[in-house]
């Protein structure tokens, strides 16, 4: 079943970008874009799942919409 787990993405001043969550303890990623870091953070998080034993995490199910934020350049 997938879950929704919110991150939290953060431009670095040195340039790369840091994705943190308080919804998996010990989730910390970081990529040169803001969408390399997601995808990394994605993977830190089924890896911390699995290891974890974690078979029920306190984050919303996926349903039928959802907001999810997009940024766009002028």
């Amino acid at each position: 079943m997938e879950k929704i787990i919110k991150i939290h993405l953060e431009k670095l001043p040195e340039g790369p970008y840091l994705a943190t969550s308080d919804d998996i303890q010990g989730l910390v990623a970081q990529g040169r874009t803001a969408s390399e870091t997601i995808e990394i953070a994605r993977d830190v998080a089924r890896k911390l799942i699995e290891e974890q034993g974690l078979t029920s995490i306190d984050v919303g199910a996926i349903s039928d919409s959802f907001e999810y934020p997009i940024i766009v350049g002028s």
